[in-house]
């Protein structure tokens, strides 16, 4: 096993899950809104996502699939799309909720849009352009860790699981501290803010490329 690249490849792991992003963004908020249960349900969900587009990764490496760049543009864009849906539907419920003590008695439609933390977790993991980018263009550069293949991908792998529940996980927890800092409507407030610039960073970026 090529240590000396192992360690380069969880470094740049653990900087990429610590470095803020939609994921992060989105954990934190799901946090200080609807308490740690649902968050934990959300970076499930995040997770899976994160799996789907390392296991197209290998199936890159390995020659089954072959994506088009377009294609990557195109997911970006898309991806940007939903990131800012989300940014300004979480900015127009703290607008609608001003006030109310009880949001699901108040607004029980909305309150439905966001039961369902898996899911969104979900599409917003596979529309993560820090990922997107990772996996395809990043993770094949840490594929000869070992001399086998499926040992290496098997490897990689389970380092970005650990890292990745075990950061998130902690950022789940660091939020209920954070909301007894400060106010949770102002970390909800700052984190649909940072979705909504990543949205209109990953539009602008993406469609440069795709047009250029």
């Amino acid at each position: 096993m090529n240590l000396s690249l192992l360690a380069s490849y969880s470094l740049a792991v653990l900087l990429l899950i610590l470095s803020p992003g939609p994921v992060v963004a989105l954990i934190t908020s799901t946090a200080a809104r609807h308490g740690q249960r649902k968050a934990f349900m959300t970076m499930l969900g995040t997770n899976g996502a994160s799996l789907l587009l390392l296991t197209t990764a290998v199936l890159m490496l390995a020659g089954v699939v072959h994506l088009s760049p377009a294609y990557l543009y195109l997911l970006g864009i898309l991806g940007s799309l939903y990131i800012g849906y989300t940014a300004i539907s979480d900015l127009l419920a703290m607008i609608d909720n001003a006030g109310a003590r009880n949001a699901a008695a108040t607004h029980p439609a909305r309150q439905n849009a966001h039961r369902s933390g898996l899911v969104k977790g979900f599409v917003i993991g596979i529309a993560n352009p820090k990922d997107i980018l990772f996996f395809v263009s990043f993770f094949p550069q840490f594929i000869a860790v070992t001399h086998n293949f499926s040992t290496s991908v098997m490897t990689l792998s389970a380092i970005w699981v650990l890292f990745d529940l075990t950061i998130l996980s902690l950022y789940i927890i660091g939020a209920k501290w954070w909301t007894q800092a400060f106010s949770s409507r102002w970390i909800e407030g700052l984190c649909a803010g940072f979705l909504l610039l990543v949205a209109g960073g990953g539009v602008i970026y993406n469609s440069q490329q795709l047009l250029g």
